[in-house]
């Protein structure tokens, strides 16, 4: 009986943060986006560090990431302008940032299931972006569970014996997103080798 409230419990808190982040559920599409679009947007604005458009090799996208009035903290989303998953529409919303007290560090969701439609179910991690703003990394969780037996306890109270501790798996390599546009002031873009 301790089990069933202790999940539903954990369910309730998990459906509530989602809901006080002010994350949507499921993504979005917007009609009409493509990078070309983007860009003229871009270039008529006055651009945040954020913004602009940005590659994430990982997964071998075109990104944009553009300023957003949303609920609560959020400040920006991040459309998919291109990919090598035909399944993914461009002007799909495949994510969402929020700002945090420290300028370099942000709350960044990215949506990891795929639905009928398009993505669902954010996952949360934090992102940092780089010093010349030029790269925006992140470390998605991974658990690992441990497993422990304790024979003396075991042999008195055979239920009691057995613990399952969640531990955080040791940190990996980020992945993240490097930005292509808009060009540094030499008009190369970034990231890219200059020989001279």
């Amino acid at each position: 009986m301790r089990i069933k409230a202790l999940i539903i419990s954990l369910l309730i808190s998990v459906i509530a943060h989602s809901a006080i982040a002010g994350v949507p559920k499921d993504t979005e599409i917007l009609p009409g986006i493509d990078e070309a679009t983007m860009k003229a947007k871009f270039a008529e604005m006055d651009l945040q560090h954020m913004e602009g458009i940005w590659e994430y090799p990982n997964e071998q996208m075109k990104l944009a990431i553009e300023r957003y009035q949303g609920e609560k903290n959020i400040a920006y989303r991040i459309i998919l302008l291109a990919s090598t998953d035909l399944e993914l529409l461009p002007g799909t919303v495949v994510g969402y940032i929020a700002p945090s007290a420290d300028p370099k560090k942000c709350q960044l969701w990215m949506y990891t299931e795929r639905s009928k439609v398009g993505l669902q179910s954010p996952m949360e991690c934090v992102a940092t972006l780089s010093a010349d703003g030029t790269s925006l990394t992140f470390d998605p969780p991974h658990y690992k569970v441990k497993v422990r037996l304790n024979l003396v306890r075991f042999f008195t109270k055979i239920f009691r014996g057995v613990s399952v501790i969640p531990e955080k798996v040791e940190e990996k390599l980020p992945v993240g997103f490097r930005k292509v546009y808009p060009a540094n002031g030499n008009g190369e873009k970034f990231n890219e080798i200059r020989y001279l």
